[in-house]
Order: C-alpha cells, then sequence, then structure tokens
C-alpha cells in the first residue's frame, strides 16, 4: 500500500488560520458551510495544495498536507474535514491523470482555485467499507450510465464535482469497481438531505443519489475494473492522513483552549489559578503525552508515504485509528479540566469534543482498521 507522491516542494503554508477560525462558532452554531473559510483557502493558494507542476500546481508532501489540514481543523473542524475530501480527491484524480482530458482539466482548475471536488465512494449496504460498491455501471455507447445511493457526501451541494465509486460493468463482485469524475451539474444527480449532525456540522454531508448519470467514458480513473486498486493505493492513504491530520489539529486546539482557560481561572478565595491545582495539571499533561504520540505517528506514517517504504502499509492502517482515538481522549480531558466554562459554550471545548468523535465512527471506522491491523500481524488476507 503506497500513495502516488508529487513531488516535495517547498511550498511556504500560509493557512489563514484567523479568518477560519473567526467563522467557526456561526458554522456549527447554524450548521452551514464554511462559504467564508473555503474561499480564504482558495486566497491563500491552497485547494491546489499537492496538485503537481504538471498540473499547475504548487506540488507538496504528505507531511506538507498533513500541516495544512491540521491547521485548518484546529480553526473549524467541519471545514478540515472538507478540506480533507478534496485534497483525498485531488491526489485519486492525478494518480491515474493523463496529461489531457477531463481529468486534467479538473486538476488544472483545482490547482487554479477554481474548482471544489469531493469523494462520493461510502455506502447504506456496505457501511464502513467505502471499498465494497453495490452500485453499477452500464455501459451506453460511448458513455456510461451510473446508478448508485450514497449515503454520505460532503461538501455535497457545494462541489463542482463527485469522485464516485461504482461496480465495474457486468461484475457481480463488490470489490470488482470503477471510478469516474462526474461533474456536480450533471443530470440525474439528486441531493437528498442537509446534514443534522452530533459534529463537523457544517461539512455539508448528505445522501447522494446517482438516477441514470450518464458520463463519457474518459471520466474512468485507470483501466477498466480498476478502481480497488486506486482506491487502495491512492485514495485510502491520503484519506488516513487527512483525517488524522484533522483529529491531530482538534486535539491541539483543544488542549491549547484548556491550557489558557486553567492559566487565566482563579480560585479567587484561595488565592491561586486552576493551573495550580496537581490534578489539573495532570490531565493536561496526560493529554498532552496523548497529542504528542498521535502527531509523531502522523508525521512519521506521512515520511515513509513520501519515501515509498514497506512500513508505509501499517501506519497507514494503524494512523486513523490513533488519531481518533486520541482526539476522543485529548477533548474529553480538557472538557473535564476546564468543567461547567467548557459545557457551556462560553468555550469553543464543547465544539471541539463534539468535532473530535466523527473519525471513530467515519469509514473506515476505527474497529474495521484496528481489525485489519490485527489481519496484517497475523499474516492474513485483508480483504
Amino acid at each position: 500500500m503506497s500513495a502516488t507522491l508529487t513531488p516535495a516542494t517547498s511550498t511556504d503554508l500560509r493557512v489563514p488560520v484567523s479568518e477560519i477560525a473567526a467563522h467557526a462558532a456561526d458554522v456549527d452554531r447554524e450548521s452551514r458551510f464554511p462559504t467564508e473559510s473555503i474561499e480564504a483557502l482558495r486566497r491563500a493558494g491552497l485547494l491546489g495544495l499537492g496538485v503537481s507542476e504538471r498540473f499547475g500546481g504548487p506540488g507538496a508532501s504528505p507531511r506538507a498536507v498533513a500541516e495544512a489540514i491540521e491547521q485548518v481543523a484546529g480553526a473549524c473542524g467541519s471545514t478540515g474535514m472538507i478540506y480533507t475530501m478534496h485534497l483525498v480527491a485531488a491526489q485519486t484524480l492525478q494518480a491515474r491523470a493523463a496529461d489531457e482530458g477531463p481529468l486534467a482539466d479538473a486538476l488544472r482548475a483545482i490547482a487554479a482555485g477554481e474548482h471544489l471536488t469531493t469523494i462520493a465512494f461510502s455506502e447504506t449496504g456496505t457501511r464502513s467499507h467505502f471499498w465494497a460498491q453495490l452500485s453499477t455501471a452500464t455501459p451506453d455507447g460511448d458513455r456510461v450510465r451510473l446508478d448508485a445511493e450514497k449515503s454520505w457526501v460532503t461538501a455535497a451541494a457545494q462541489a463542482d464535482s463527485y469522485l464516485a465509486a461504482v461496480r465495474a460493468p457486468g461484475s457481480s463482485d463488490p470489490l470488482v469497481t470503477e471510478l469516474y469524475l462526474v461533474d456536480a451539474n450533471t443530470p440525474g444527480i439528486e441531493i437528498r438531505a442537509p446534514f443534522d449532525g452530533l459534529g463537523m456540522r457544517g461539512n455539508g454531508s448528505s445522501p447522494v443519489t446517482f438516477d441514470g448519470v450518464e458520463v463519457d467514458a474518459d471520466r474512468r480513473l485507470g483501466d477498466a475494473a480498476s478502481g480497488f486498486g486506486v482506491m487502495m493505493s491512492a485514495t485510502l492513504p491520503w484519506f488516513v492522513l487527512g483525517c488524522a491530520s484533522c483529529c491531530v489539529g482538534l486535539s491541539g486546539a483543544a488542549l491549547e483552549q484548556a491550557a489558557a482557560h486553567v492559566s487565566a481561572t482563579r480560585l479567587e478565595h484561595e488565592g491561586v489559578t486552576l493551573a495550580s491545582l496537581p490534578t489539573i495539571r495532570a490531565r493536561l499533561g496526560n493529554a498532552k503525552v496523548r497529542h504528542m504520540q498521535a502527531r509523531a505517528l502522523l508525521f512519521e506514517v506521512a515520511g515513509h508515504l513520501e519515501a515509498g517504504a514497506p512500513e508505509a502499509q501499517l501506519g497507514v492502517l494503524a494512523l486513523k485509528a490513533a488519531g481518533a482515538e486520541a482526539a476522543i481522549e485529548v477533548t474529553d480531558a480538557a472538557m473535564r479540566v476546564c468543567g461547567g466554562a467548557a459545557y457551556s459554550k462560553h468555550l469553543p471545548l464543547e465544539r471541539l469534543f463534539r468535532d473530535a468523535r466523527a473519525a471513530s465512527v467515519m469509514a473506515p471506522t476505527t474497529d474495521v482498521l484496528v481489525d485489519l491491523l490485527g489481519k496484517t500481524l497475523t499474516g492474513q488476507q485483508l480483504f
């Protein structure tokens, strides 16, 4: 399992953290798409991060991409998830795009900051096994008809395109799949319901139906029936890298908020701050250890992906699970440390606490990933 990588360049990451953070509370409260934050990323030239110079992008290594997502998610979890799905879809396209054609055109638009894309893989019938597809592709002359019921698509109503996975024509095997780039304005696409979730409330996820959606055959990524291989080699490594980066960003933001609160909040009758209590410091210290462990693994695996090292396969399976569980533990500790102020909306901690719960249940879930890890360690076939 290895990612198809762009050359590591000296991308100057100037993430508009303050602009993104300024809208985070409203995005969460109103459960609305973070339009201002995506626009800020566009102005900063970061929608094309990781797209190679071949398509007009700045390039960037997996470590640089992880760093950018970490900062975005720390400012707003919803924006971090939208940004992750966009970059993952772009990397998957890049893995199979020729120099010319619709895939290359989309990548050039992404590099120019003019195009937001996303992944449409997960289905109700296969749930967290996003690599398995019940939807179908049917040849229709020089075109292909797509019929699919996608359970959740991030930024569904705002994306300019979807990278959709379907079962390959003529196959009954859910692992024999194909990937297609579908313009969002193609007839037959229905966005069925708005997202109303516990956390990451502004990520714009919705069920999406493809009912007889016709696309040109040159919108397929790679060879016929090659979708599973593309998902495993290109999509999965970048997806877990992005999700783990979101988790690390949320954890870091929660720790920063908690430390600031207990350092400034006083027990007036004793003349000390909350930070003077050993129990408070111990909780923060343990949470910081957990955050540092998850962050160290994130950048270690990013380095392995960049180098094409054999350790990358095991690291990819471990990375999202580690980040997701760390985010839950760290945000829980931050809530306990800050008490009633955290459980109200006086601090952003309750939002970070809710956002942090998303990764553990997002496909592939923590339970699925640790099972795959166990299979790898015992020499069993993964799929």
